[in-house]
């Protein structure tokens, strides 16, 4: 077993009983202690980080209407469903003109 060299001098601190340097923390204490900042290299070139950029769709965002052999205005419940089936349905008959614009008396007017 080993024993304690005894011609060193050392100073024995009792943890559980050494109080002159510990202080007790209330909630209160925790709520007022300031936020830890980390310095950022400002050269963010030279920084490995990810950039996410945002992707601009020149298309636009699948309608929800689907071609089901309606062809009549009074069969649509809007301009963009009108127009919809007019650009991507068969046999539809909801321009009269044929200037491109459905439904001019009852949705796209």
């Amino acid at each position: 077993m080993l024993q304690p060299d005894s011609s060193t001098n050392n100073a024995t601190i009792n943890v559980a009983t050494d109080n002159s340097t510990v202080s007790d923390f209330t909630s209160i204490d925790v709520d007022n202690i300031p936020p830890t900042y980390v310095d950022v290299d400002s050269n963010l070139e030279t920084a490995s980080t990810s950039v996410v950029k945002p992707v601009i769709s020149t298309q636009p965002a699948a309608p929800s209407f689907v071609c089901d052999g309606r062809q009549h205005c009074s069969q649509m419940t809007s301009c963009a469903e009108a127009t919809y089936f007019s650009n991507h349905c068969p046999n539809t008959k909801m321009d009269g003109n044929h200037d491109g614009v459905p439904c001019e008396q009852q949705w796209c007017n």
